[in-house]
């Protein structure tokens, strides 16, 4: 499937809910920067994982999910595969959702390494939807968990109430400043013209 003597390998982990309307054929085409870095022909000769252990790239079309938990050998211009895949998987997304993706240093031996070489491993959390407001979304979901978490060890959960607030008016400052981006490009009313992707959508949710 792909290259043995390449300097890592590559765990990428997720779960998005997708479009109704998605039909295989751009289920493919837009995960053809995963299958087709590993050498594959197609999704379901790229789908299997380098592991046997892991289900690899999933796809559940009544319930319209995909489910990717999927490792394959190669180097740092595999960061590349994964921003055309994003882009891709935006366009089918029904709502925001986290991938994860982890650079495991195939190339490290730690039996063998000195006390000052350490491992080249690195770990990218990436986030796809269909639109800013939906990505924002996770990212804030994803925030808040971490927080609240790590505050619940010296603090009880029912006061950290200000503490989410405050995350969502961060948030709220960060989406406001992003329409506000989009607007100075929009063309004025009745011009006809195309906008940037996405721009308007819905403010995230606060969830308090």
């Amino acid at each position: 499937m792909s290259n043995y003597n390449a300097p890592f390998e590559i765990h990428v982990h997720g779960q998005v809910q997708l479009r109704a309307d998605t039909t295989f054929e751009q289920l493919q085409e837009a995960l053809k920067p995963l299958w087709g870095y590993a050498g594959a022909r197609s999704l379901a000769d790229g789908a299997a994982s380098a592991y046997e252990d892991e289900p690899g790239i999933e796809y559940e079309p009544k319930a319209h999910v995909l489910r990717v938990c999927w490792t394959v050998s190669g180097d740092e211009d595999f960061r590349q595969s994964l921003d055309e895949m994003c882009m891709g998987l935006n366009e089918l997304a029904e709502q925001g959702a986290a991938i994860e993706v982890t650079f495991y240093d195939a190339e490290f031996d730690e039996d063998e390494a000195s006390d000052e070489e350490a491992a080249r491993d690195d770990f990218l959390m990436l986030f796809v939807g269909p639109t800013p407001a939906a990505i924002m979304q996770v990212q804030r979901d994803l925030l808040v968990q971490d927080v609240v978490n790590l505050m619940e060890r010296h603090f009880d959960g029912a006061q950290l109430g200000g503490v989410v607030t405050e995350i969502d008016r961060l948030f709220s400052e960060r989406f406001d400043a992003l329409v506000s981006s989009l607007e100075i490009g929009k063309p004025p009313r009745g011009g006809g013209g195309a906008t940037g992707h996405g721009g308007g959508g819905r403010r995230p949710r606060h969830l308090h």
